[in-house]
């Protein structure tokens, strides 16, 4: 489902990597370079982790659904969901996505925050576990 790692990026870099986007305010990426090394990063730790839950704060229902369709094919899947089955929503919302049960649900979202939150679940120890993010509504469109 992931790719394999290129760059020899360890998970403990990773991690340094994505913190510096966690419980921040919005940080954007500064430079092609580090933008590169943010999508490995979260390509690198989610594919240490079981499934993924992903959370996407977004100003619009298109721009939110678009942002998820590009973080689950970046992370491998297959996007199980048709966006116009949903109503679109006045103003921001908050989709919510199981990969693991390829479920979603949408919800009006009345802050400020606009990004993709990733928290990978393992059930294993040696698995990773824990949320990153907002990172970049973006991150994964050239």
């Amino acid at each position: 489902m992931f790719t394999k790692n290129v760059t020899n990026l360890t998970v403990e870099k990773a991690q340094q990597i994505l913190k510096d986007f966690t419980c921040l305010d919005m940080q954007s990426v500064a430079s092609p370079l580090e933008k590169q090394a943010l999508r490995e990063a979260i390509l690198l730790v989610a594919s240490l982790s079981d499934y993924q839950m992903l959370g996407v704060c977004a100003s619009s229902t298109n721009e939110g659904f678009l942002a998820l369709e590009t973080y689950l094919k970046a992370l491998g899947y297959q996007p199980v969901f048709e966006p116009n089955a949903v109503s679109s929503l006045a103003g921001s919302v908050y989709i919510k996505f199981n990969t693991l049960k390829g479920s979603y649900y949408v919800d009006g979202y009345p802050g400020t925050y606009r990004g993709v939150l990733v928290s990978c679940q393992s059930a294993e120890e040696a698995g990773v576990s824990g949320t990153y993010g907002h990172l970049p509504l973006d991150l994964f469109v050239d």
